[in-house]
């Protein structure tokens, strides 16, 4: 009955402590502080799977997108989650990031400085899987996660492919899920996400 549920009970109930005390401690901290924490919570701000053609076949956004903001005191405003700009805004960013990695010279690293953050990209045959991430993580191991997420698909589909994505694109996002949590990585293990993936699809 527990299953899964078993498994993510403990973990947030840990994440949820750690996050009530640190927010106790910082109760009467400046706002500043407040804001340098909430910035380190979300590592990923998206994830997303593009063909050449400049198809998005995946985009998972953790952080909604900036929406400018006032430049005169330097700070950022964001849109609210279910508004027509955040769509807009996302649309646009998903064809300059496309444009970005398609363009770009093999000589490069897969590393691009974009906006005020980070996006590092790897190409599988015509897939490129792109994650967006803050300035100061560590490209390399995000390059890996790229990595074990393909890793995870070609396990799920056996030998997957575009069209594999396409046509069951439900269950791309449920794996999705069970490898990233809230814009972190949240289990890496193989056989773990993908014995989660079949006891939810039990239940379906």
């Amino acid at each position: 009955m527990w299953g899964k549920w078993q498994v993510f009970g403990v973990k947030s109930a840990c994440r949820w402590l750690d996050f009530s005390l640190l927010t106790f401690r910082l109760m009467n901290a400046p706002f500043t502080v407040s804001l340098l924490f909430v910035g380190f919570i979300a590592q990923i701000r998206f994830f997303l799977l593009q063909n050449r053609q400049g198809k998005t076949r995946l985009s998972k956004w953790y952080v909604p997108p900036p929406t400018g903001g006032n430049k005169d005191n330097g700070t950022q405003s964001y849109a609210t989650a279910d508004s027509t700009a955040t769509d807009a805004e996302k649309a646009r960013i998903e064809s300059e990031v496309h444009r970005l990695v398609t363009s770009r010279d093999k000589k490069y690293t897969n590393f691009i400085e974009f906006n005020n953050y980070k996006l590092i990209y790897r190409r599988y045959a015509g897939l490129f899987f792109t994650i967006a991430v803050d300035m100061q993580d560590n490209e390399l191991s995000y390059l890996e996660s790229i990595h074990l997420f393909v890793e995870l698909l070609d396990s799920y589909f056996a030998n997957v492919c575009e069209l594999d994505i396409v046509f069951n694109f439900n269950k791309v996002y449920m794996i999705l899920d069970e490898y990233m949590l809230a814009g972190e990585i949240e289990e890496t293990s193989k056989r773990e996400i993908l014995d989660r993936v079949k006891f939810l699809e039990k239940l379906d």
